[in-house]
């Protein structure tokens, strides 16, 4: 399970499988092709690379043609079409693509993104393999204290001795939990603890590894969440090299989507209501726009932008 980018054998298997070549009918994306196998980095130790993908932007046009008659054509363009669909919440004809992904990911970032259940998924078990000695230890500059304002959020960096604590502790942490876990497994002079019991001793920053296939439009409702400003680093950054690769595949549907979901917001009601009332010259707060403080503060967050 090591890291692609300095495993020779690995790299030979990828050179071998980028080495192939197939006649089909089916559409292709070039920039997908070039993309097929190659690993591309995240984290310390982690990858996204592209296994398989089937579909284009026209294969979303195609679907919806279906759906709504052959008159849509006359009346819209492939890329005003792709964007009418985004626009007005449309899912089925971009269910229609499908991406399969071959992920390298701490196993805390893995709980988080295994919550998104409409995909299919297959994990390296440490039940029949051994884990390498691999951990995601933070870049100093993700190294935060609790945010005061959110309770599931990073606020002000650490600094200095802090940071150095921090670091020492997780990077101490991991090597003797690893070391117990090798420990436990070994059969020199002794049984051996079973591998699916030794790997319980080990840490949520270990690596681990899936195939992950996910049609498109639920791919886009993990990438509205993930690659949100406001998603953990960890999980953002997988998020970010996924949408790279998106864009490539479906350049139309993925700007519709950066125009609709990933750069827009949303507004209650009452937040409607508020800003219209707003753009009429009243001065407006939280007890006039019948919101709780919370929901003022998001609302104000909203308008600065």
């Amino acid at each position: 399970m090591n890291d692609m980018s300095d495993d020779p054998q690995a790299l030979d298997q990828i050179a071998a499988q980028r080495a192939q070549t197939h006649q089909t009918r089916r559409a292709t994306v070039p920039a997908m092709e070039e993309r097929l196998y190659t690993p591309h980095p995240v984290l310390d130790h982690g990858f996204v690379r592209v296994v398989d993908y089937m579909g284009d932007d026209s294969a979303i046009v195609q679907a919806a043609r279906v759906s709504y008659g052959a008159g849509t054509k006359k009346a819209r363009n492939d890329e005003g079409l792709i964007r009418y669909l985004m626009r007005h919440w449309h899912s089925t004809p971009f269910e229609m693509c499908e991406l399969k992904l071959h992920v390298k990911l701490p196993v805390f970032v893995a709980r988080q993104w295994i919550r998104h259940r409409t995909a299919n998924v297959n994990e390296y078990s440490a039940r029949y393999s051994i884990l390498d000695r691999e951990f995601y230890i933070p870049d100093p500059a993700h190294l935060a204290a609790q945010s005061t304002a959110n309770n599931q959020g990073r606020g002000e960096v650490l600094h200095g001795d802090e940071a150095a604590r921090v670091l020492e502790i997780l990077k101490a942490d991991s090597t003797r939990a690893y070391d117990n876990y090798e420990a436990m497994l070994s059969q020199d002079g002794q049984q051996g603890l079973a591998r699916e019991l030794a790997r319980m001793n080990l840490p949520a920053n270990i690596y681990t590894q899936w195939y992950w296939k996910v049609d498109l439009h639920n791919l886009f409702h993990f990438l509205r969440l993930r690659a949100d400003a406001h998603a953990q680093y960890e999980i953002r950054a997988y998020a970010d090299a996924i949408c790279e690769m998106v864009r490539d595949w479906v350049p139309a549907a993925y700007a519709a989507f950066e125009d609709y979901r990933l750069n827009s917001v949303q507004i209650s009601g009452k937040g409607l209501n508020a800003l219209r009332r707003m753009l009429a010259g009243e001065e407006m707060d939280a007890e006039k726009a019948g919101m709780s403080a919370g929901e003022w503060r998001e609302f104000e967050g909203i308008l600065e932008k």
